[in-house]
């Protein structure tokens, strides 16, 4: 496995957790909306019941984000591009490493730092189709 297969299994694998955690929060939610309708009533189960929803609706937001996210990873190419900066490009930079991708920030492999930004973000853009030694002015 080459080193860009070993990061962008990484940023996978650090993706599908977060998905498996916010599930995890939502089903949390769910038990406890079903366990308190069982035992309350009154108004302060209203507020309580009216929390939890608006709780569960900011975590399945979170989650519908982290999808997409996922999905962007999953359509990337990883395959080997050379003669200019694309999404899935390993670019070694006088600061480190960046991986075009989706953005997670810090992520160690073998000892090393690696940031995975988004080729949307402000230095993500200014990297799109640099060849190499070409430099970027991050003023």
């Amino acid at each position: 496995m080459t080193l860009k297969e070993k990061i962008h299994a990484h940023c996978i694998m650090l993706v599908e957790e977060k998905i498996r955690q916010q599930k995890l929060q939502l089903k949390d939610l769910v038990d406890d909306a079903e366990n308190d309708s069982k035992s309350s009533a009154g108004d302060k189960h209203e507020t309580a019941r009216a929390m939890m929803q608006l709780e569960q609706e900011k975590i399945n937001n979170q989650l519908n984000e982290t999808l997409f996210i996922k999905s962007i990873l999953e359509q990337i190419n990883i395959e080997p591009t050379l003669d200019q900066v694309v999404p899935g490009s390993l670019v070694k930079t006088n600061k480190g490493y960046l991986y075009l991708s989706v953005a997670l920030g810090k992520i160690e492999i073998d000892g090393k730092t690696f940031l995975a930004l988004s080729p949307k973000s402000p230095l993500g853009m200014k990297l799109i189709g640099k060849k190499k030694k070409e430099t970027v002015d991050m003023k």
